[in-house]
């Protein structure tokens, strides 16, 4: 085999191939990205504890009615009826407590509260 098709073959393979590496390491982040809440202690927590609805209600009476409304039909912050429809458990858990959309502030629960808190959140 000359030099000029060694080169050639070469070309071929990384022409293919590097394509194939970006999706992998690409994919490869956002899945590991998916699954690492799932390790979060805080969210095992929270996914391991059964929620009361009534207890949930007065929490979020307290602490969210004031921007979403009493009946979670939204006032400064968004509508959360049917919320548990758009957005998965750990997604809710991780809006909750980041803080990360202003104005709303980090919700620091633990792990009963916000199990009643999502479940009261199903019940919109």
């Amino acid at each position: 085999m000359s030099l000029v098709n060694t080169v050639g073959a070469k070309s071929a393979v990384w022409r293919w191939l590097l394509p194939v590496l970006v999706v992998l390491v690409v994919g490869g982040g956002w899945i590991f990205s998916l699954l690492l809440p799932l390790r979060d202690p805080y969210i095992q927590a929270v996914r391991a504890t059964v929620g009361d609805p009534s207890r949930g209600e007065q929490i979020f009476i307290l602490n969210c009615a004031g921007c979403h409304g009493l009946d979670g039909e939204g006032e400064v912050g968004p509508s959360l009826l049917q919320i548990s429809h758009r957005r998965s458990q750990v997604q809710l858990i991780q809006q909750i407590i980041s803080g990360n959309t202003p104005p709303m502030p980090k919700f620091q629960a633990q792990p009963q509260d916000m199990a009643d808190l999502l479940s009261y959140l199903k019940t919109l």
